[in-house]
């Protein structure tokens, strides 16, 4: 009886490994291993099912759009997992997939794991998302604008969209919108780190968010059934976007709880909110109409 469940184990970790073949490359943020992790860049990813753990080498995998649909739009996925591990396959490799179909370069952000602050001695993911997970995100943004010209990315429509605890990540990445160190030793850092948009998708901790005026457009999306501190909370963070002046798009799904990420896409109302993130790019003309 053991045996076909190894087997299916087996199966969805070698379809992650595939993911990465030659069409779709990953890219390590920092090719000598990001800073105080570099001792454990080459230990193995840990991957069970559709998740993966155990990230000491954070990376981008890339996914570019046929170059007759490509839009110039650029989103860097950040998917959830409560910072134990990332919900690859739903919030990461499925949302990637769609958005390169309709013409959206996209990049699944493999960041560092971790309990934040409650996060006990000796834990194998010794990071917090307020620190590393944000200096990845940072990094990511950072990348990708420095390789716009070769990814047919236009530098000004590079925007991030995150998932439960994937959502904290740009959440932070937006509220430190860092704008590069002119003087910087690495060419990287001299970057700008600043969001053209963001979307958040269910985000934990929502009371973290806090909008200023010079905020990035904001697409938010949540279900009426989740937890009491994320549909109300993001909420919360809607009217502090809309008394920011931030111009955003919220959306609420009756039916709807945590996690539903790709699972409902062409199957029920709230795996219509990729139609409507698409709609929000065109109508802030990061996409052009009619594309």
């Amino acid at each position: 009886m053991k045996l076909p469940r190894l087997f299916f184990a087996l199966a969805a970790s070698t379809a992650l490994r595939l993911a990465a073949a030659d069409s779709h490359p990953i890219v390590p943020l920092w090719s000598n291993g990001a800073p105080g992790s570099e001792a454990r860049m080459n230990e193995p990813e840990k991957i069970v099912g559709n998740s993966v753990s155990n990230i000491h080498h954070p990376s981008l995998m890339v996914f570019l759009p046929e170059k007759d649909q490509a839009t110039g739009c650029a989103v860097i996925v950040s998917p959830g997992g409560g910072h134990k591990n990332l919900s690859y396959k739903n919030e990461g490799l499925d949302i990637a997939k769609w958005l390169a179909d309709h013409g959206i370069a996209a990049f699944i952000l493999k960041y560092r794991l971790g309990l934040d602050d409650a996060n006990p001695p000796g834990q194998p993911q010794p990071y917090k998302f307020d620190v590393e997970g944000t200096a990845d995100g940072q990094r990511a943004v950072r990348l990708v604008r420095s390789r716009a010209a070769e990814w047919g990315v236009n530098p000004n429509a590079i925007g991030m969209i995150g998932f439960s605890a994937g959502g904290e990540i740009v959440g932070q990445v937006m509220m430190h919108p860092d704008l590069g160190k002119p003087d910087a030793a690495d060419p990287l850092d001299r970057m700008s780190a600043k969001l053209n948009f963001q979307g958040l998708i269910y985000p934990g901790k929502s009371a973290l968010i806090k909008p200023v005026k010079d905020s990035p457009p904001a697409f938010l999306a949540c279900g009426f059934k989740d937890r009491q501190d994320i549909s109300e909370g993001l909420a919360q963070v809607y009217l502090l976007f809309k008394q920011a002046g931030v111009p955003t798009d919220f959306h609420v799904y009756a039916g709807a709880g945590h996690g539903f990420g790709a699972r409902e896409i062409g199957k029920s109302p709230p795996g219509a909110w990729v139609d409507s993130f698409r709609a929000f790019l065109v109508d802030q003309k990061f996409i052009p109409a009619g594309r």
